[in-house]
């Protein structure tokens, strides 16, 4: 493998693009540093300790989901604090629709000229959903800020329509996070044509690595003596370890159905004739079902967030219910029956979005009828609509592996904390619940990339006939 790096680094061509890559990420980490114009910093630091406590409640988990997916520049309330969320939403959203509105399925259709009017249209839709990203992330910080100052100042204390002359900084708030969106966009397009591997991850996993050395000193910190902090270490880099090794199994994973072609004649050529497979992934989707069972179990603890200071003592007692409830691990307190509803809500969530997205993908794919226009058939099986049942049954059963996989992969912090204190395995205990260190998702997209990114060194190697990685 370093022979390999070696050789990848002696060609001009591919030592460019490396060294643009990490060019491109040295720019996006600076600026992810530039806080937003008006961001009262004292109260922001009040914020970041208020979130890595745990205080925060399920308004943290919310920002630890945000911080994830921004490369960790939300943590800085910087102007790429959104990173490239918002467009991420939009590729979604326009994913799920396509199979609803006529015109976008027919662009589907169209090949490389109608995904880029589906491109167009993403970009086009990312700037109203980052502008309403970023009212919503100031919403969430200002609230964050009346716990972790008792309400006596705010993160951004020119926000908002009243007085009159607040709306100009506002204005100016909301433009510098919708622009820092689309530059983070832009510099992840560049990296896509001019670097090595898919641009957007590539951020995000620069992003996540970065953070990884100061989350191992915060929590090597926080232990009572030495012996423990060098166990704590250990046992994170053990489970890390174990968790990389089963994704890689997982994602690597397909079953391979055979495909046969007729043979046709034309004139004195025989073409066709020949034998593939169509590879079906154990895990299709990815981190994206995480994320949407994130997203759905944070939204009640965010929305009653902004209830738990009310006047009314019954609507406060309502309120602090659903925040425990929805919030997730409380570092520290122990095991709760709110922690475990919490898990198994968040496993099954996790399970069920992985089956719904599954199905979704599988339908646009359109994989029998392609097959049935190109001449191809499976072995025993009739073309058509019999032969689009067949993949759809294999692909449930492949589906229920790589579901059970997601969410056991989403619940492993939860699992740990449960071992730690059950055991009373104190070395364990800051590696559970919402620690953010180990991360279903993160690893996902890092073992993700990382795997891309060496495929793609593998291709330009073999090109030269170098010995490359993967063997």
């Amino acid at each position: 493998m370093l022979q390999a790096v070696r050789n990848a680094l002696l060609m001009p061509e591919l030592r460019n693009r490396i060294l643009f890559t990490v060019f491109i990420l040295a720019i996006y980490r600076l600026i992810s540093h530039i806080p937003v114009p008006g961001v009262d910093i004292i109260v922001l630091r009040q914020i970041q300790e208020s979130v890595q406590s745990g205080a925060a409640g399920g308004l943290g988990n919310l920002v630890g989901l945000l911080s994830l997916l921004s490369g960790g520049a939300v943590a800085n309330f910087s102007v790429l604090s959104m990173g490239v969320y918002p467009y991420v939403t939009a590729q979604i959203i326009l994913q799920l629709l396509i199979p609803i509105i006529p015109r976008l399925e027919e662009m589907s259709k169209e090949g490389e000229s109608g995904r880029r009017k589906i491109n167009r249209i993403t970009y086009f839709a990312t700037v109203p959903m980052a502008m309403l990203n970023a009212i919503g992330q100031v919403a969430i910080f200002e609230q964050i800020a009346v716990g972790a100052t008792g309400g006596t100042a705010r993160v951004m204390p020119a926000w908002g329509l009243v007085p009159a002359e607040n709306i100009l900084p506002t204005l100016v708030t909301i433009m510098t996070m919708t622009a820092g969106t689309m530059f983070a966009i832009w510099l992840g397009e560049l990296i896509t044509e001019q670097g090595i591997g898919q641009g957007l991850s590539i951020i995000i996993f620069g992003g996540i690595v970065s953070r990884l050395p100061f989350n191992l000193l915060r929590i090597a910190g926080t232990s009572q003596d030495a012996v423990t902090g060098i166990a704590t270490v250990v046992s994170f880099l053990v489970i890390l370890v174990a968790m990389v090794m089963v994704i890689v199994v997982i994602q690597e994973g397909e079953r391979r159905i055979p495909v046969q072609y007729g043979r046709r004649v034309r004139g004195r050529r025989v073409m066709g004739g020949v034998g593939t497979h169509i590879p079906l992934k154990v895990n299709s989707t990815g981190m994206i079902p995480i994320i949407f069972a994130q997203a759905m179990l944070v939204f009640p603890a965010v929305i009653a967030g902004f209830f738990v200071n009310s006047t009314d003592a019954n609507v406060q007692e309502i309120a602090n219910s659903i925040v425990r409830l929805f919030t997730g691990s409380r570092f520290g307190m122990g095991i709760s029956a709110e922690l475990v509803i919490y898990t198994v809500l968040y496993f099954l969530l996790v399970v069920g979005f992985t089956y719904f997205y599954t199905s979704v993908v599988m339908e646009q794919q359109n994989l029998a009828e392609n097959l049935q226009k190109q001449g191809g058939f499976i072995p025993g099986i009739r073309p058509g609509k019999t032969t689009g049942q067949y993949i759809m049954r294999i692909m449930r059963r492949l589906t229920l592996v790589g579901a059970l996989f997601l969410g056991v992969l989403a619940v492993t912090p939860y699992l740990i904390e449960f071992v730690a204190y059950g055991l009373r395995l104190t070395f364990l205990q800051p590696l559970g619940g919402n620690s953010q260190l180990i991360s279903g998702a993160g690893l996902l997209i890092v073992v993700g990339v990382v795997l891309d990114t060496m495929r793609q060194l593998e291709a330009q190697l073999m090109m030269r006939r170098y010995e490359g990685f993967i063997r």
